[in-house]
């Protein structure tokens, strides 16, 4: 199933990628909105101030100054290099970035010597990875966690190649609550969210207290979680409104069928926050 799985993740963002540069930018996250005032920012703005956001909260919450304690930055899940460009120049940091996408790595490979930055891309498994014990001093993961099938060793390859005193972010896809007193899902929700890892290849999501019952079990310390779900969901309305422009549409129509689907369910992502089954986590530690 995982190898099934991998497979049809590596097509997706093979697919969509290219597009998803053209119109939407190198980022391939939600924005943060800070409040209802704001949430007609730019979109794209948005998704740096989410970037931005992570770091400060990290920085306030675990009582450090990042910036002279980073020199080397995994990014699990990099997409085509968004945060890991970033990173690099925030931090003048050595950055490594892993994607299960063939077509992500050149294209980030490609951005990073452009813009003249110590960033390396490279095909890999994040439950497998390719590194040493303690390699970083920062592991960043920015909504990749829902595409791990094992959520358990997902984290715990995190805590393996971070450095002891290193610094943890991770920002994933959730679904709410469901420990006492809180009510199981509801088979409505259930369905919901079978549609949702239907189109965009998730093998399944879990609450974001259970995340920190498994990152605090593996041996993370000075944990912190928030959920943001109230701060990205505006992101989806954006996108949408973008999505129905001719000519995104025109593109759409020529991008490959995993990405038609992908856009035809933005609104699966919309309304799972809205009715608060969908749920955005954030969590930080360190080792």
């Amino acid at each position: 199933m995982n190898s099934t799985l991998y497979e049809n993740i590596q097509q997706f963002y093979d697919e969509s990628s290219t597009l998803w540069e053209s119109i939407w930018g190198e980022h391939m996250h939600h924005g943060y909105y800070p409040s209802p005032d704001e949430r007609s920012r730019d979109r794209r703005q948005a998704q740096i101030d989410l970037i931005e956001e992570l770091l400060t909260q990290t920085s306030l919450h675990l009582s450090r100054d990042l910036t002279p304690l980073t020199h080397s930055v995994l990014d699990v899940g990099c997409g085509i290099g968004g945060s890991s460009l970033y990173l690099a120049e925030k931090f003048d940091a050595t950055v490594t970035g892993i994607t299960l996408s063939p077509v992500q790595a050149q294209r980030a490979t490609e951005r990073a010597e452009a813009a003249g930055l110590d960033c390396n891309f490279q095909v890999a498994n994040a439950l497998e990875m390719p590194f040493e014990n303690n390699s970083f001093d920062l592991v960043w993961s920015l909504e990749s966690g829902e595409h791990m099938p094992n959520k358990k060793q997902f984290l715990q390859e995190c805590y393996r190649v971070l450095k002891p005193g290193g610094t943890f972010i991770f920002a994933t896809w959730c679904h709410r609550n469901v420990a006492p007193p809180e009510p199981p899902l509801t088979e409505s929700e259930r369905r919901h969210l079978a549609d949702i890892y239907r189109v965009y290849y998730l093998p399944y999501v879990i609450a974001l207290n259970e995340y920190e019952q498994i990152a605090e079990a593996i041996g993370f310390c000075q944990l912190h979680t928030e959920d943001w779900s109230a701060n990205v969901a505006p992101f989806w309305d954006r996108v949408i409104e973008s999505a129905l422009e001719p000519k995104i549409l025109l593109e759409l129509l020529f991008s490959g069928w995993k990405t038609v689907q992908g856009a035809l369910a933005l609104g699966l992502m919309r309304d799972g926050y809205q009715r608060g089954l969908v749920r955005y986590g954030v969590l930080y530690g360190s080792k």
